[in-house]
C-alpha cells in the first residue's frame, strides 16, 4: 500500500474492510456453535477477535494525516501482521485513556516481554497475551524457570465459560453500520481525522470532537445504513479508540537476571527490608 496515492489506497482498504468483517463474522458465528467444544471455541473467538483488531489498524491508517503516511506506514502494516499488535488493539478499545502518552503506557504494560505475577511477585511469566493465545491453539513443551519440560494441553486452558462476542467485533460491526467502512465514509474520516496528529497530547476531547463532525458528515451523506441502530450509534461515539498509528507495540525483551532482582527487591518490600538480616 505505500507506493498507492490516497484515493487508490482508500479503494483498496474499502474493499478490504468488508472482507476481514465477514471473515470475524464467521469465525465468531463458528464458535457460537461449538457449546460442547470450549477450546475449539475460544480458538476461533481468538480468530475474530484478531480479524477484527486488522480491520481497526486499517481505519487508524485512514485516520493518520495523508502527509505523515508516508513515513508510517510501515510501521502500521507491522502491526496488521503481528499477533501482538492485534490483541492489543483489540483490548485497547475498551480503555479510557486521558491523552496518547497515557495510551502507551497502558499498551507498554501490555507488551512485556515477561512480568512478575502472585501475592509476592513470585512467579515469572511469559507475555499473557501471547502465551494465552498459544497455549490454547497447540499441545506444546513447556520449560520453566526450574529447567523441567512440562506438557501444555491445550483442552485444560481454555474456558469452559460463556463465551461472549469479543468487543472488537462489536466495535467494527457498528462502525461499519454507522458508514465508516463504505468508501465515501473512508473519505470522510480520512479528511475529519486528518486534521488532527495524535503524537502525546492529544486527548480524549479532541477524540468526542472529531467523531461528532464525522457522525454528522455520514448523516448528511446519507451513509448510515438501514440497519444502524442507537446502540451502534453509541459503541461509535463511546468505543473507537483514539488513533494508534504513532505507538510502539513491539514486544518489549525482560533479561531473566533483572527479573530474578526485580522479585527479590518485590518480596523484601513486601516483608519488610528491616528483616533483611534475618534470612
Amino acid at each position: 500500500m505505500r507506493e498507492m496515492a490516497q484515493s487508490e489506497r482508500l479503494d483498496f482498504i474499502a474493499e478490504g474492510l468488508t472482507i476481514i468483517l465477514s471473515s470475524a463474522r464467521g469465525f465468531w458465528s463458528a464458535a457460537e456453535k461449538l457449546v460442547d467444544n470450549p477450546r475449539e471455541a475460544s480458538v476461533l473467538e481468538g480468530f475474530a477477535e484478531e480479524e477484527s483488531a486488522k480491520a481497526l489498524i486499517l481505519l487508524d491508517l485512514v485516520r493518520c494525516p495523508p502527509s505523515k503516511v508516508d513515513g508510517r506506514i510501515g510501521r502500521i502494516v507491522k502491526n496488521f501482521y503481528s499477533h501482538l499488535a492485534r490483541l492489543i488493539y483489540a483490548n485497547a478499545q475498551s480503555w479510557k485513556p486521558v491523552n496518547v502518552e497515557q495510551l502507551q503506557e497502558y499498551v507498554d504494560s501490555e507488551r512485556q516481554g515477561h512480568y512478575l505475577e502472585g501475592g509476592m511477585s513470585e512467579y515469572i511469566l511469559p507475555n499473557w497475551a501471547i502465551y494465552s493465545r498459544e497455549s490454547t491453539l497447540y499441545a506444546d513443551i513447556e520449560q520453566h524457570e526450574d529447567g523441567l519440560p512440562q506438557w501444555s494441553d491445550p483442552t485444560l486452558f481454555s474456558s469452559s465459560g460463556i463465551h461472549t462476542r469479543p468487543f472488537a467485533l462489536t466495535l467494527i460491526e457498528a462502525l461499519d453500520a454507522v458508514g465508516v467502512f463504505s468508501r465515501a465514509g473512508l473519505e470522510a474520516t480520512s479528511e475529519i481525522w486528518g486534521t488532527v496528529d495524535f503524537l502525546a497530547k492529544e486527548h480524549s476531547g479532541h477524540v468526542r470532537d472529531l467523531t461528532r463532525q464525522l457522525a454528522k458528515r455520514l448523516e448528511d451523506e446519507e451513509l448510515v445504513s438501514e440497519q444502524a441502530t442507537s446502540e451502534h450509534a453509541r459503541w461509535f461515539h463511546q468505543f473507537w479508540q483514539m488513533p494508534m498509528y504513532n505507538l510502539d507495540f513491539t514486544m518489549i525483551p525482560a533479561s531473566l537476571n533483572q527479573l530474578k532482582a526485580d522479585r527479590e527487591a518485590a518480596y523484601w518490600s513486601e516483608v519488610g527490608y528491616e528483616h533483611h538480616g534475618d534470612y
